[in-house]
Protein backbone atom coordinates (compact mmCIF):
# COMPACT_ATOMS: atom_id res chain seq x y z
CA UNK A 1 0.00 0.00 0.00
CA UNK A 2 0.92 2.97 -0.91
CA UNK A 3 2.57 5.13 1.86
CA UNK A 4 0.23 8.48 2.57
CA UNK A 5 1.91 11.86 2.48
CA UNK A 6 -0.37 15.22 3.22
CA UNK A 7 -0.27 18.36 1.51
CA UNK A 8 -1.50 20.80 3.53
CA UNK A 9 -2.54 23.65 1.25
CA UNK A 10 -5.08 26.09 3.15
CA UNK A 11 -6.08 29.93 3.08
CA UNK A 12 -6.09 31.94 6.51
CA UNK A 13 -9.47 31.67 8.54
CA UNK A 14 -9.81 35.38 8.30
CA UNK A 15 -9.89 37.33 12.07
CA UNK A 16 -8.93 33.91 13.57
CA UNK A 17 -5.89 32.16 12.10
CA UNK A 18 -3.09 32.80 9.55
CA UNK A 19 -2.86 30.10 6.57
CA UNK A 20 0.90 29.24 8.29
CA UNK A 21 -1.35 28.57 11.64
CA UNK A 22 -4.05 26.71 9.95
CA UNK A 23 -1.26 24.24 8.40
CA UNK A 24 0.57 23.96 12.27
CA UNK A 25 -2.74 22.72 13.82
CA UNK A 26 -3.94 21.12 11.24
CA UNK A 27 -0.47 18.66 10.96
CA UNK A 28 -1.43 18.69 14.96
CA UNK A 29 -4.43 17.17 14.68
CA UNK A 30 -3.21 14.62 11.99
CA UNK A 31 -0.25 13.32 13.63
CA UNK A 32 -1.90 12.90 16.78
CA UNK A 33 -3.77 9.88 14.99
CA UNK A 34 -1.26 9.39 12.89
CA UNK A 35 1.85 9.62 14.93
CA UNK A 36 4.76 10.11 12.36
CA UNK A 37 2.32 10.77 9.34
CA UNK A 38 4.25 12.51 6.47
CA UNK A 39 2.72 16.13 5.85
CA UNK A 40 3.93 19.03 3.48
CA UNK A 41 2.26 22.27 4.51
CA UNK A 42 2.16 25.16 1.73
CA UNK A 43 -0.12 28.23 2.95
CA UNK A 44 -1.63 29.58 -0.05
CA UNK A 45 -3.58 33.01 -1.04
CA UNK A 46 -5.19 34.46 -3.77
CA UNK A 47 -3.77 37.47 -4.07
CA UNK A 48 -5.54 39.09 -1.50
CA UNK A 49 -4.44 39.83 2.12
CA UNK A 50 -1.99 37.03 3.32
CA UNK A 51 -0.30 36.67 0.06
CA UNK A 52 3.11 38.17 1.11
CA UNK A 53 2.80 35.69 4.36
CA UNK A 54 1.91 32.59 1.85
CA UNK A 55 5.35 33.66 -0.13
CA UNK A 56 7.27 34.04 2.90
CA UNK A 57 6.11 30.58 4.34
CA UNK A 58 7.08 29.02 1.18
CA UNK A 59 10.83 30.42 1.45
CA UNK A 60 10.83 33.87 0.27
CA UNK A 61 12.26 36.71 1.69
CA UNK A 62 10.55 39.49 3.90
CA UNK A 63 11.07 42.90 3.00
CA UNK A 64 9.82 46.28 4.43
CA UNK A 65 9.23 49.51 3.06
CA UNK A 66 7.98 53.01 4.97
CA UNK A 67 4.83 54.04 2.77
CA UNK A 68 2.42 56.38 2.36
CA UNK A 69 -1.11 54.71 4.08
CA UNK A 70 -4.26 55.03 2.75
CA UNK A 71 -5.01 58.01 4.68
CA UNK A 72 -1.83 59.62 4.19
CA UNK A 73 -0.19 58.52 7.12
CA UNK A 74 3.24 56.70 7.25
CA UNK A 75 2.72 53.07 7.44
CA UNK A 76 5.24 50.23 7.19
CA UNK A 77 4.24 47.63 4.58
CA UNK A 78 6.12 44.26 3.12
CA UNK A 79 6.49 42.79 0.17
CA UNK A 80 8.54 39.13 -0.19
CA UNK A 81 11.41 38.51 -2.84
CA UNK A 82 12.92 35.59 -4.37
CA UNK A 83 15.67 35.95 -6.49
CA UNK A 84 14.35 38.87 -9.15
CA UNK A 85 10.59 37.49 -8.41
CA UNK A 86 8.50 39.88 -5.81
CA UNK A 87 5.41 39.29 -4.65
CA UNK A 88 3.62 42.87 -3.59
CA UNK A 89 0.26 43.01 -1.77
CA UNK A 90 -1.41 46.12 -2.16
CA UNK A 91 -3.21 46.01 1.02
CA UNK A 92 0.14 46.18 3.16
CA UNK A 93 -0.01 49.19 1.52
CA UNK A 94 -3.33 50.10 1.08
CA UNK A 95 -5.55 47.95 2.49
CA UNK A 96 -8.53 48.05 5.15
CA UNK A 97 -6.35 46.90 8.36
CA UNK A 98 -4.67 50.95 8.17
CA UNK A 99 -7.77 52.21 9.02
CA UNK A 100 -8.88 52.88 12.73
CA UNK A 101 -11.83 51.39 13.89
CA UNK A 102 -15.32 53.00 12.27
CA UNK A 103 -12.86 55.41 10.31
CA UNK A 104 -13.64 55.17 6.56
CA UNK A 105 -12.78 57.24 3.88
CA UNK A 106 -14.20 56.28 0.46
CA UNK A 107 -13.98 59.46 -1.51
CA UNK A 108 -10.48 60.12 -0.68
CA UNK A 109 -8.47 57.42 0.61
CA UNK A 110 -5.49 56.85 -2.01
CA UNK A 111 -3.32 53.91 -3.62
CA UNK A 112 -0.21 56.23 -3.20
CA UNK A 113 1.48 53.65 -0.79
CA UNK A 114 0.81 50.81 -3.57
CA UNK A 115 3.08 53.20 -5.85
CA UNK A 116 5.80 53.28 -3.45
CA UNK A 117 5.69 49.80 -2.45
CA UNK A 118 5.92 48.74 -6.27
CA UNK A 119 9.00 51.31 -6.40
CA UNK A 120 10.41 49.03 -3.80
CA UNK A 121 10.02 46.25 -5.22
CA UNK A 122 11.77 47.36 -8.88
CA UNK A 123 14.63 48.94 -6.98
CA UNK A 124 16.05 45.60 -5.26
CA UNK A 125 15.80 44.00 -8.82
CA UNK A 126 13.02 42.58 -9.34
CA UNK A 127 11.83 42.02 -12.71
CA UNK A 128 9.16 39.91 -12.35
CA UNK A 129 6.36 41.47 -10.01
CA UNK A 130 3.10 39.35 -9.06
CA UNK A 131 1.07 42.38 -7.78
CA UNK A 132 -1.69 40.75 -5.44
CA UNK A 133 -4.78 43.09 -5.07
CA UNK A 134 -7.86 43.02 -2.53
CA UNK A 135 -8.71 43.82 0.77
CA UNK A 136 -8.17 47.45 -0.51
CA UNK A 137 -9.61 50.67 1.66
CA UNK A 138 -9.48 52.76 -1.82
CA UNK A 139 -11.77 53.13 -5.00
CA UNK A 140 -9.15 55.63 -6.49
CA UNK A 141 -8.63 53.79 -10.15
CA UNK A 142 -4.86 53.26 -9.12
CA UNK A 143 -4.43 57.11 -9.46
CA UNK A 144 -2.78 57.20 -6.26
CA UNK A 145 -0.20 54.38 -7.15
CA UNK A 146 0.25 55.66 -10.85
CA UNK A 147 1.14 59.16 -9.16
CA UNK A 148 3.77 57.74 -6.71
CA UNK A 149 5.32 56.05 -9.64
CA UNK A 150 5.58 59.26 -11.70
CA UNK A 151 2.46 60.05 -13.32
CA UNK A 152 1.05 63.80 -13.29
CA UNK A 153 -2.84 63.81 -12.90
CA UNK A 154 -3.83 67.90 -13.43
CA UNK A 155 -7.06 69.95 -13.14
CA UNK A 156 -8.16 72.53 -15.68
CA UNK A 157 -6.04 74.96 -14.04
CA UNK A 158 -3.37 72.98 -14.11
CA UNK A 159 -2.93 71.59 -10.38
CA UNK A 160 -2.53 68.03 -9.14
CA UNK A 161 -5.82 66.71 -8.10
CA UNK A 162 -6.45 65.91 -4.73
CA UNK A 163 -5.78 61.95 -3.30
CA UNK A 164 -8.65 59.60 -3.74
CA UNK A 165 -11.35 58.28 -6.18
CA UNK A 166 -13.94 61.55 -5.33
CA UNK A 167 -11.72 63.98 -6.64
CA UNK A 168 -10.82 62.64 -10.41
CA UNK A 169 -13.89 64.37 -11.27
CA UNK A 170 -12.17 67.14 -11.75
CA UNK A 171 -9.26 65.52 -13.65
CA UNK A 172 -8.71 67.53 -17.03
CA UNK A 173 -5.43 65.44 -17.89
CA UNK A 174 -3.08 63.01 -17.04
CA UNK A 175 0.77 62.47 -17.80
CA UNK A 176 1.86 59.39 -17.86
CA UNK A 177 5.20 60.30 -19.36
CA UNK A 178 6.97 60.51 -16.27
CA UNK A 179 6.25 56.62 -15.25
CA UNK A 180 9.05 55.38 -14.41
CA UNK A 181 11.46 53.46 -16.89
CA UNK A 182 12.10 50.51 -15.66
CA UNK A 183 8.19 49.51 -15.67
CA UNK A 184 8.81 48.53 -19.31
CA UNK A 185 11.32 45.87 -18.25
CA UNK A 186 9.52 43.89 -16.06
CA UNK A 187 6.74 41.36 -16.14
CA UNK A 188 3.76 42.70 -13.92
CA UNK A 189 0.85 39.97 -12.97
CA UNK A 190 -2.09 41.78 -11.98
CA UNK A 191 -3.19 38.66 -9.66
CA UNK A 192 -6.60 39.14 -8.26
CA UNK A 193 -9.75 36.70 -7.05
CA UNK A 194 -12.42 39.15 -8.75
CA UNK A 195 -12.97 39.87 -12.23
CA UNK A 196 -15.25 43.00 -12.04
CA UNK A 197 -14.74 46.21 -14.71
CA UNK A 198 -14.30 49.12 -13.36
CA UNK A 199 -17.31 50.91 -13.17
CA UNK A 200 -21.26 49.88 -14.10
CA UNK A 201 -23.36 47.94 -12.46
CA UNK A 202 -20.43 45.12 -11.34
CA UNK A 203 -17.73 47.65 -11.18
CA UNK A 204 -15.73 48.43 -8.16
CA UNK A 205 -18.08 51.19 -6.52
CA UNK A 206 -21.22 49.67 -6.90
CA UNK A 207 -19.85 46.10 -5.86
CA UNK A 208 -16.91 46.86 -2.73
CA UNK A 209 -17.83 50.57 -2.26
CA UNK A 210 -19.82 50.05 0.69
CA UNK A 211 -17.40 47.44 2.63
CA UNK A 212 -15.24 50.62 2.32
CA UNK A 213 -17.61 52.96 4.30
CA UNK A 214 -19.51 54.53 1.07
CA UNK A 215 -23.01 55.60 1.31
CA UNK A 216 -25.31 55.42 -1.91
CA UNK A 217 -24.39 58.98 -2.58
CA UNK A 218 -20.82 58.35 -2.90
CA UNK A 219 -21.01 54.91 -5.05
CA UNK A 220 -22.35 57.42 -7.27
CA UNK A 221 -19.60 60.09 -7.28
CA UNK A 222 -17.37 57.87 -7.28
CA UNK A 223 -19.02 55.37 -10.24
CA UNK A 224 -18.95 59.49 -11.91
CA UNK A 225 -15.51 60.11 -11.45
CA UNK A 226 -14.13 56.64 -12.51
CA UNK A 227 -15.97 56.71 -15.53
CA UNK A 228 -14.64 60.55 -16.07
CA UNK A 229 -10.86 59.17 -15.65
CA UNK A 230 -11.64 56.18 -17.59
CA UNK A 231 -12.77 58.35 -20.29
CA UNK A 232 -9.24 60.29 -19.95
CA UNK A 233 -7.09 57.18 -19.69
CA UNK A 234 -8.61 54.88 -21.89
CA UNK A 235 -12.08 54.00 -21.64
CA UNK A 236 -11.45 50.38 -23.28
CA UNK A 237 -9.56 48.51 -20.87
CA UNK A 238 -12.22 49.80 -17.72
CA UNK A 239 -14.43 47.06 -18.91
CA UNK A 240 -11.41 44.13 -18.67
CA UNK A 241 -11.60 41.61 -16.67
CA UNK A 242 -9.90 42.31 -13.16
CA UNK A 243 -10.06 46.22 -13.60
CA UNK A 244 -12.36 46.33 -11.19
CA UNK A 245 -10.33 45.20 -8.89
CA UNK A 246 -9.26 46.41 -5.45
CA UNK A 247 -11.04 49.85 -6.02
CA UNK A 248 -10.00 50.34 -9.29
CA UNK A 249 -6.39 49.62 -9.05
CA UNK A 250 -6.82 47.43 -11.77
CA UNK A 251 -7.37 49.18 -14.27
CA UNK A 252 -4.50 51.16 -13.31
CA UNK A 253 -2.21 48.89 -13.51
CA UNK A 254 -3.88 47.29 -17.11
CA UNK A 255 -3.87 50.92 -18.84
CA UNK A 256 -1.08 52.23 -17.70
CA UNK A 257 1.68 49.85 -16.48
CA UNK A 258 1.07 46.80 -19.24
CA UNK A 259 -0.05 44.34 -16.10
CA UNK A 260 -1.57 41.19 -17.04
CA UNK A 261 -4.41 39.86 -15.56
CA UNK A 262 -4.39 36.48 -13.55
CA UNK A 263 -6.40 34.56 -11.49
CA UNK A 264 -5.20 35.36 -7.92
CA UNK A 265 -4.85 31.64 -7.01
CA UNK A 266 -3.38 30.14 -9.93
CA UNK A 267 -0.93 33.15 -9.52
CA UNK A 268 -0.11 32.06 -6.40
CA UNK A 269 0.16 28.38 -6.75
CA UNK A 270 2.90 29.09 -9.63
CA UNK A 271 4.89 31.02 -7.11
CA UNK A 272 4.58 28.80 -4.45
CA UNK A 273 5.82 25.53 -6.39
CA UNK A 274 2.66 24.18 -5.81
CA UNK A 275 2.48 21.61 -8.54
CA UNK A 276 5.91 19.76 -7.23
CA UNK A 277 4.60 19.29 -3.56
CA UNK A 278 0.85 17.85 -4.95
CA UNK A 279 3.07 15.61 -7.24
CA UNK A 280 4.03 14.00 -3.81
CA UNK A 281 0.83 13.87 -1.96
CA UNK A 282 -1.64 11.45 -1.94
CA UNK A 283 -3.85 13.38 -0.05
CA UNK A 284 -4.57 17.45 0.01
CA UNK A 285 -6.50 19.52 2.76
CA UNK A 286 -7.55 23.10 1.56
CA UNK A 287 -9.69 25.43 3.05
CA UNK A 288 -10.53 28.83 4.34
CA UNK A 289 -12.85 30.52 7.00
CA UNK A 290 -15.81 30.43 5.26
CA UNK A 291 -16.46 28.06 2.18
CA UNK A 292 -19.40 29.65 0.03
CA UNK A 293 -20.68 31.14 -2.94
CA UNK A 294 -17.58 33.01 -3.07
CA UNK A 295 -15.34 30.07 -2.53
CA UNK A 296 -16.27 28.79 -6.15
CA UNK A 297 -15.66 31.90 -7.48
CA UNK A 298 -11.36 31.63 -7.96
CA UNK A 299 -11.12 31.43 -3.79
CA UNK A 300 -7.96 29.31 -2.61
CA UNK A 301 -9.76 26.41 -2.03
CA UNK A 302 -11.36 25.90 -5.45
CA UNK A 303 -8.24 26.74 -7.03
CA UNK A 304 -6.13 24.09 -4.98
CA UNK A 305 -9.10 21.56 -5.38
CA UNK A 306 -8.93 22.01 -9.26
CA UNK A 307 -5.30 21.47 -9.49
CA UNK A 308 -5.67 18.42 -7.39
CA UNK A 309 -8.73 16.86 -9.14
CA UNK A 310 -6.74 17.27 -12.41
CA UNK A 311 -4.22 15.38 -11.03
CA UNK A 312 -6.42 12.58 -9.63
CA UNK A 313 -5.35 13.70 -5.99
CA UNK A 314 -8.55 13.21 -3.22
CA UNK A 315 -8.77 16.52 -1.41
CA UNK A 316 -10.73 17.69 1.40
CA UNK A 317 -11.53 20.84 3.09
CA UNK A 318 -11.24 22.48 6.83
CA UNK A 319 -13.41 25.42 7.55
CA UNK A 320 -15.39 27.80 10.23
CA UNK A 321 -18.82 27.39 8.52
CA UNK A 322 -20.00 25.79 5.69
CA UNK A 323 -22.73 27.25 3.72
CA UNK A 324 -22.49 25.04 0.54
CA UNK A 325 -24.23 22.01 -0.39
CA UNK A 326 -21.99 18.14 -0.82
CA UNK A 327 -22.88 18.37 -4.58
CA UNK A 328 -21.18 21.78 -4.77
CA UNK A 329 -18.47 20.83 -3.34
CA UNK A 330 -18.57 17.71 -5.15
CA UNK A 331 -18.62 19.87 -8.76
CA UNK A 332 -15.48 21.76 -6.81
CA UNK A 333 -13.68 18.53 -6.45
CA UNK A 334 -13.76 18.56 -2.26
CA UNK A 335 -14.61 15.13 -1.73
CA UNK A 336 -15.83 15.95 2.07
CA UNK A 337 -15.68 19.41 4.36
CA UNK A 338 -15.02 19.73 7.85
CA UNK A 339 -16.29 22.80 9.30
CA UNK A 340 -15.46 24.14 13.16
CA UNK A 341 -19.33 25.46 13.36
CA UNK A 342 -20.37 21.89 13.41
CA UNK A 343 -17.93 21.15 16.45
CA UNK A 344 -19.01 24.73 18.31
CA UNK A 345 -22.03 26.64 16.84
CA UNK A 346 -21.25 29.64 18.65
CA UNK A 347 -19.72 31.66 15.86
CA UNK A 348 -17.55 33.72 18.72
CA UNK A 349 -16.38 30.83 20.61
CA UNK A 350 -15.61 29.11 17.30
CA UNK A 351 -13.29 31.73 16.22
CA UNK A 352 -11.57 32.52 19.47
CA UNK A 353 -11.14 28.86 20.04
CA UNK A 354 -10.73 28.24 16.33
CA UNK A 355 -6.66 26.72 16.89
CA UNK A 356 -8.28 24.01 19.15
CA UNK A 357 -11.23 22.93 17.20
CA UNK A 358 -9.31 22.73 13.71
CA UNK A 359 -6.69 20.28 15.11
CA UNK A 360 -9.85 18.67 16.62
CA UNK A 361 -11.27 18.48 12.80
CA UNK A 362 -8.00 17.08 11.54
CA UNK A 363 -8.52 13.78 13.89
CA UNK A 364 -11.24 13.17 12.02
CA UNK A 365 -9.75 13.68 8.66
CA UNK A 366 -7.28 10.90 9.95
CA UNK A 367 -9.90 8.71 11.23
CA UNK A 368 -12.06 8.99 8.03
CA UNK A 369 -8.93 8.95 5.14
CA UNK A 370 -5.62 7.64 7.46
CA UNK A 371 -5.93 5.20 9.65
CA UNK A 372 -5.49 1.88 9.28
Amino acid sequence: METARVLVAADKFKGSLTAVQVAERVTAGLRRVVPGLAVETLPVADGGDGTVAAAVAAGFERREARVTGPLGDPVTAAYALRGDTAVVEMAEASGLQHLPDGVFAPLTATTYGSGELLKAALEAGATTIVFGVGGSATTDGGAGMLAALGARFLDADGKPVAPGGGPLATLAEADLSGLDPRLKDIDLVLASDVDNPLTGPKGAPEVYGRQKGASEEDIAVLDAALTHYASILGPDTAALPGAGAAGGIGYGALVALGARFRPGIEVMLDVLGFAPALARATLVITGEGSLDEQTLHGKAPAGVAAAARAAGIEVVAVCGRLALPPEDLEKAGIRRAYALADLEPDPAVSMAQAGPLLERAAESIARDFLAG
